[in-house]
């Protein structure tokens, strides 16, 4: 099969045949119709998740925002059959433990995670483990580029506005940093009927944002980011939601809540920070605040997801700036260093 191959940190992916897949006894083998190119992916690309010893082995297919059509199927896999469309969530279980068993595999004792654990969907076929637990049916009504912006991303920004921070209509949102996880945000909360501020440094950006669902836009090259969300709220926002995890955008989502306001984390740290961001925790405490953190979503909530989605009250798909060939990845992964790149990149040619 034709893949694109990491073969060194920070090089180009090298684009060649690669040996076929072999099928997992409990999983199946797909053939990928698309895949997203993801800020993880750059994480792992880049060497950035060095400092905690993460260097992925190499040559590595990445990939873990794909979906696609199954091929063939394990003898111990029994919800699937060839020839069904399906969506292949990133935060993987291994079906058995007691975070699986209720329901929330996203936070599996034994997680995978395809494009790390295993080759992913930067190939065109790919060997899942554990399909019975992790693989999700996809309607026909989504096509496979919206289905494949859905798989890290979209999902993950779901399960942390909807399940985490539970928004509620009227509530105001503020997200910083308006890439792929902070665009998902934006068009999730505004959905379910709450008002929401999008603030990040590039208006490229910001325009998108507007278009997806923010009611204001603030760019914080301008302006104070905080003063302008207190400005428009009258107060502060009900909900920050940090979807770049660097260190100004995860202080800038707490200290721009009202009291009793609630941070959500979803971005994870670069080098610069190595995981550790000091907080202002007087502040937290005079005035009740929470934060929390959100990981993935797990198999078990894209039903809820997909039904927003087929009612068209979703639109994953507004977020697509561009489709690709394999030969672009690379190309996308470069922007991503400087944040050059808007909204979402889907590779949909092997």
């Amino acid at each position: 099969m034709r893949a694109a191959v990491m073969e060194a940190v920070r090089k180009p992916l090298v684009v060649k045949d690669v040996p076929d897949p072999s099928c997992p006894s409990n999983g199946v083998i797909l053939r990928s119709e698309a895949e997203g190119v993801c800020r993880s992916d750059w994480h792992a690309w880049s060497g950035d998740w060095s400092w905690i010893g993460l260097v992925p082995p190499m040559p590595l297919v990445m990939g873990h925002e794909f979906c696609g059509v199954v091929e063939e199927v394990g003898k111990e896999c029994h919800n699937f059959k060839k020839g069904d469309r399906v969506l292949v969530p990133f935060s993987q279980g291994d079906g058995v433990c007691e975070y699986c068993r209720s329901g929330q595999s996203h936070v599996c004792a034994n997680p995978s995670l395809p494009g790390f654990s295993y080759w992913g969907g930067y190939g065109h076929y790919v060997g899942i483990p554990n399909a019975d637990a992790n693989l999700v049916p996809m309607p026909e009504g989504v096509g496979f580029e919206e289905g494949a912006s859905m798989g890290c991303r979209f999902m993950t920004s779901y399960h942390g506005v909807v399940d985490r921070a539970q928004v509620r209509p009227g509530e105001w949102v503020a997200v910083h940093g308006c890439g792929g996880i902070g665009l998902s945000a934006v068009h999730i909360a505004a959905a379910i009927g709450a008002n929401v501020i999008a603030v990040d440094l590039d208006d490229a950006k910001l325009e998108l944002a507007k278009k997806v669902g923010a009611q204001h836009v603030v760019n914080g090259k301008k302006t104070d980011a905080v003063m302008a969300i207190f400005d428009l709220t009258k107060g502060g926002a009900h909900v920050g939601v940090d979807a770049l995890g660097v260190k100004a955008t995860c202080l800038n989502s707490i200290n721009c809540l009202r009291k009793q306001g609630r941070s959500l984390q979803i971005g994870l740290t670069t080098a610069a920070e190595k995981g550790e961001v000091a907080l202002p925790i007087d502040r937290m405490v005079t005035m009740e605040l929470a934060l929390i953190a959100s990981l993935g979503m797990p198999a078990s909530r894209y039903p809820s997801m997909l039904q927003m989605v087929e009612a068209g009250k979703l639109n994953p798909k507004s977020m697509i700036t561009e489709t690709i060939g394999l030969e672009r990845a690379s190309h996308v992964l470069e922007q991503m260093t400087t944040f050059q790149n808007v909204g979402v990149s889907i590779i949909n040619k092997y």
